[in-house]
């Protein structure tokens, strides 16, 4: 093969295998545009963990996008029909603002901010999943517009759809061959409806997290089907190789969105179930009562 053409083929192999900043069609420039979408911020009570800044009413209001998540995308439809759709990750120039240039009408928007490796797949406003099923903190805005002749800048706030579930091991002795913590749940969903806010699809959820040396908290994420709800988790231990070191079943998990359910005590230690787990279920201000619980 001619030196000249493998350069030639080398460099488009390349160029397909980045990853570009936007999906679908780009955004128009604004000053083109008759519609444009900017992210403010969240309107959230944060995951309250007990900490004076969670508990502070200062943070209790709109935070930068920056400071909650990597990624957005915007879609618009038309009825059932995706008219347009743009993935932002930070960094990008503009990030947080997208800007469209629309026929008069009336149309339905959608921003989701999310972390993670990749851009999200809008299949519809019910049906948004994420890379590998993987669901990280994630927030929504959801609305109906209508565009007419004059240009406009619609100001949106996202909230929070997810639930956290954090679980704290408290065992003296950290077995040295543990690399990674899976963590197998049903019961909760990783697709997201944009018309409800909550979980659309029945998932397996499997996330497998590193361990750092001395690390012995871990969090995991899901979208629950209702305002509460409950999720059956498998928690297991891996050596380097994958073999399970030690495995245990949590039944009856509680969730709530825009709260952590905690989970603490001995994993490894053979003690008795009723002595060595304990959970509590911390939910924000706007909820009238967390729940204590131990068993």
């Amino acid at each position: 093969m001619k030196p000249r053409l493998l350069t030639w083929l080398t460099c488009c192999l390349l160029l397909l295998g980045c990853e570009a900043p936007y999906v679908g069609e780009p955004a128009i420039e604004e000053e083109d545009a008759n519609c444009v979408l900017k992210v403010t911020g969240f309107q959230i009570i944060p995951f309250d963990d007990g900490t004076s800044a969670s508990l502070n009413p200062g943070t209790r209001s709109e935070q930068d996008i920056t400071e909650l998540c990597t990624r957005l995308t915007f879609v618009v439809y038309e009825g059932e029909t995706k008219l347009r759709s743009v993935a932002q990750k930070q960094g990008d120039k503009d990030f947080g603002t997208a800007a469209f240039s629309l026929p008069q009408g009336k149309y339905t928007v959608a921003i989701i901010g999310y972390s993670g490796d990749g851009a999200c797949t809008v299949s519809s406003l019910e049906k948004i999943s994420f890379k590998d099923n993987r669901v990280t903190d994630t927030f929504l805005h959801c609305q109906e517009l209508e565009v007419t002749d004059q240009k406009a800048t619609h100001d949106v706030v996202l909230k929070r759809v997810v639930a956290k579930i954090r679980f704290t091991l408290t065992d003296d002795a950290f077995p040295e061959e543990v690399k990674q913590m899976k963590f197998y749940y049903t019961g909760g969903s990783s697709t997201l409806s944009a018309l409800t806010s909550y979980g659309s699809v029945n998932s397996k959820q499997t996330v497998k997290l590193d361990v750092a040396a001395g690390q012995q908290q871990f969090e995991v994420y899901t979208i629950p089907h209702d305002e509460t709800g409950t999720l059956k988790m498998t928690i297991t231990a891996l050596d380097a190789s994958g073999n399970t070191i030690k495995e245990r079943v949590f039944e009856g998990v509680p969730v709530r969105r825009n709260a952590i359910t905690t989970y603490s005590g001995n994993f490894f230690d053979e003690v008795a179930e009723s002595e060595d787990i304990s959970f509590g279920l911390k939910a924000d201000g706007a909820w009238e009562q967390g729940e204590e619980v131990a068993f």
